[in-house]
């Protein structure tokens, strides 16, 4: 299978948590577990609340509307913060994955560094000789 991008209308679609063609899947799964996916997470988080800079144009003081859509934002991106690895979980299994494929394939790709920073404790803390 090819790793088709998807076009704008189709990324705000799975942006906002819906299902994207079967072409698409592969780039579903990279989505999810390349380096940076905690960063396009967040980045889905922020365009789910975007409708809310129109309380920008309530009347009123533009600063109390300012700061209430600022709460909004980081309690959003905090709750959503929260959840990312479910999350992210849920999308592969709308996109036929396995659930735990995610964390499965991210384990995968960090256990050369995962094996080389346990090595180096080892090395500086349990192999340490006894002191008298």
């Amino acid at each position: 299978m090819s790793r088709e991008r998807p076009n704008l209308p189709q990324w705000l679609w799975y942006a906002y948590g819906g299902r994207l063609p079967a072409r698409c899947r592969e780039w579903v799964l990279h989505d999810i577990t390349c380096r940076t996916w905690a960063l396009r997470h967040v980045a889905r988080a922020l365009v789910q609340v975007s409708p809310g800079l129109l309380l920008l144009l309530l009347p009123g003081p533009l600063w109390i509307s300012a700061m209430s859509l600022l709460g909004g934002v980081i309690m959003a991106v905090w709750y959503s913060a929260s959840a990312m690895v479910e999350t992210c979980e849920h999308r592969l299994a709308k996109h036929g994955y396995p659930v735990g494929t995610g964390k499965a394939k991210r384990a995968e790709a960090n256990a050369e560094l995962l094996a080389e920073r346990e090595a180096r404790y080892a090395a500086l803390y349990r192999n340490q000789p006894e002191q008298r």
